[in-house]
């Protein structure tokens, strides 16, 4: 099966929670947006009732074949038993997606540090209010989010190494560019509370020396981390609490 990853060019965003999983499972794919215009196009020509008769309402999408998917964790879910990236029992693959649309609700939590009000504005034109947001997210969410991991990661009754099971799963290498995404955005936040969580910070170091993450990292296919994505690192936003 060959796949074809549509999501907006010159970002990592959402769309790399499915690249990783591609990725560590050395599939098959296309990335639409390595082409920056014509994959401009292809995109929105994807979200285009007169184009696609099941046109999703935003990126990342994924084609394989005649099927198509939208939404991380949709996507995700559909791709883990593909990729022997999920749980072989019904209850453990369902475990995982809850787990995925945990971490789905983080990154909504972690991108509204920064738009508060809205991606309708420009950051600058929502500063004071994402001052404010950042603050207590910092403070708050972020700890909770961490810990609640962390203590998923702590009851695992097979692994103390992995969210589900005994192996890596989509939603370890979620949680782990999730991290990575902080690392970046919040760099004096995590360092007063990623201690805390070791076993997370251990997950993270673990995925990124599995061989298909590694090489990935390593590779230009990687997108950097930017201003214009999800993880944003604005100073201000980043202040010791």
């Amino acid at each position: 099966m060959r796949y074809e990853l549509y999501y907006w060019p010159g970002i990592p965003g959402r769309g790399e929670f499915v690249r990783l999983a591609l990725e560590d499972a050395g599939a098959d794919y296309v990335d639409i947006a390595y082409d920056a215009q014509a994959g401009l196009e292809r995109v929105n020509q994807g979200l285009d009732f007169e184009h696609n008769p099941r046109a999703p309402f935003a990126p990342p999408y994924l084609r394989a074949g005649d099927i198509e998917v939208s939404h991380v964790a949709n996507i995700l879910q559909f791709l883990g038993p593909r990729l022997g990236l999920a749980p072989a029992d019904e209850a453990g693959r369902l475990w995982c997606h809850g787990l995925q649309l945990t971490l789905t609700d983080f990154v909504a939590e972690i991108h509204d540090t920064h738009h508060p009000l809205g991606p309708g504005l420009y950051y600058e034109q929502q500063k004071a209010e994402a001052k404010r947001r950042s603050a207590v997210f910092i403070e708050e969410r972020l700890p909770k989010f961490l810990d609640y991991f962390e203590q998923v990661l702590a009851h695992n009754p097979h692994s103390g190494d992995w969210l589900v099971g005994d192996a890596c799963s989509t939603a370890d290498l979620s949680l782990f560019h999730v991290v990575a995404g902080l690392r970046y955005a919040l760099p004096k936040a995590m360092a007063q509370h990623e201690p805390a969580v070791p076993r997370v910070a251990g997950l993270a170091q673990a995925v990124a020396a599995r061989p298909g993450i590694a090489a990935y990292l390593d590779s230009a296919r990687r997108m950097a981390f930017n201003e214009n994505g999800i993880f944003r690192h604005y100073p201000e936003l980043d202040a010791a609490h």
